[in-house]
Formats: structure tokens, sequence, C-alpha cells
């Protein structure tokens, strides 16, 4: 079933810890955002950048802390409901584009759609989406024909298509050429600003993260905003 869309979407992250056994990852992370508003995360490798968005995309709870997403606490809801809210809520980016590579760019698009039945125009969205990616005339091919660059413009299409209030991406450009780089860093704002969600992307593109609202930085675990 498909959860409202927030009129004013909000995250909220309480004193957020998170250890793996006897190695903590997460210490004391607190911070909020309102739809509209970008984040980046930034921090050596290890720091905890990729466990603190997976952990907002609710695909890893917490040890302890709150984590409150349009005045909800994700973790509190049975696994077919969190599933739902997943799905309905975040949009996820990743690195590599995880495409299913025997289906259409319109299919792949089309996919986060077909688990719970959510919009009987998700059709029509999916091909505006396209669109708006640049992609009108590689609606029907494959994702082995296309480039690197293309597939992650399926990638974020397909992140969107629900309407999500939060748009996680973890390293979106890390596989990319410096033109390409640029490219998807611009659209990703442009659909920003057209969707007004909340965009939170984790990079260590230093000249990609100078172009968001705020700059969170994480070091052993803990979190400062810059």
């Amino acid at each position: 079933m498909q959860q409202p869309r927030a009129t004013t979407p909000s995250l909220k992250i309480s004193h957020l810890f998170k250890d793996f056994g006897a190695v903590e990852v997460l210490r004391n992370v607190s911070f909020s955002l309102t739809g509209g508003t970008s984040v980046v995360i930034t921090g050596p490798s290890g720091s905890g950048k990729s466990t603190l968005l997976h952990i907002i995309g609710t695909l890893e709870e917490p040890s302890n802390g709150i984590v409150e997403i349009n005045n909800t606490n994700p973790f509190t809801l049975s696994e077919p409901e969190l599933a739902a809210y997943r799905n309905s809520v975040i949009g996820f980016v990743f690195q590599e584009h995880h495409l299913l590579p025997q289906y259409s760019v319109l299919e792949n698009v089309l996919i986060p759609t077909l688990a719970f039945k959510q919009d009987a125009n998700a059709t029509q969205r999916a091909h505006q989406l396209i669109r708006r990616v640049g992609l009108a005339d590689r609606m029907s091919h494959r994702p082995g024909q296309l480039s690197g660059g293309e597939r992650q413009r399926v990638a974020i299409a397909r992140a969107l298509i629900n309407q999500p209030n939060i748009l996680l991406c973890d390293e979106p450009t890390g596989n990319l050429d410096t033109a390409t780089t640029e490219t998807i860093a611009n659209l990703l704002f442009e659909l920003h600003n057209a969707e007004k969600n909340m965009l939170i992307v984790v990079t260590h593109n230093l000249a990609l993260a100078s172009r968001f609202d705020r700059h969170l930085q994480l070091t052993d675990g803990a979190c400062m905003e810059s």
C-alpha cells in the first residue's frame, strides 16, 4: 500500500549509535533535515558514511538512537510495513547502477512500482523521468547498450519513480569520468530542485561536495557540521 507523501518531508536523527560487535562505527550522531535541503556526507574510508546512509535508508538498524522520517520511526514498523514504507518514501542511487540487464530502460525504471502497485500513472511518470534525464531515445535499450553515465541516469530515474521524500546517493559519480561526473551532478541537483526532496549524498569528490546546502563530516564515527 502506498504511503502518503508528506506535505513537509522531514528527517530527524537523534543520538545515533551503531556497532558491529566490538567495533563502534557511529557515535552519537544527531542532525535534522527538511524537504528541499541537500546534504553531503564526507569523511575518510571506514568513517561510517555508508553505514549512516544505510540506516537512514532503513536497510540497517541502529544499535541505539532514534531515526524519524516524516515523524515516523520506521524501525517500529513490521517487516512488510517497513518494506512498503521504504519503497514509497526513500529512493536509492548507488555507485554501481544495479540495473537488471535483461530489462529495458523503461522496465528498469518501473521496477520499484511493481511490488506494491502504487500508482496507476507510473508508466506516464517513468516516460517523463526518462525524458528528463535525457534518455528518451534509449527507452527500449537494455543496460548493455548504454554508457556508464547513461546507466547512472537510468538509476536516478528509477530512484525517483515513486516520488520519494528522501533521495540517498552513495558515491553516485565514483565510477565516472570528470565530464560525466559533472553531467550527473547537474542532473541530481536539477531533479532535487524540481522534486523538493531531501538529497543526501556520500562522496569523496570535494568539488561535488561544495555544491550542497549542508556538509556533514564523519571522523571515527562522530559527525560534525562544517
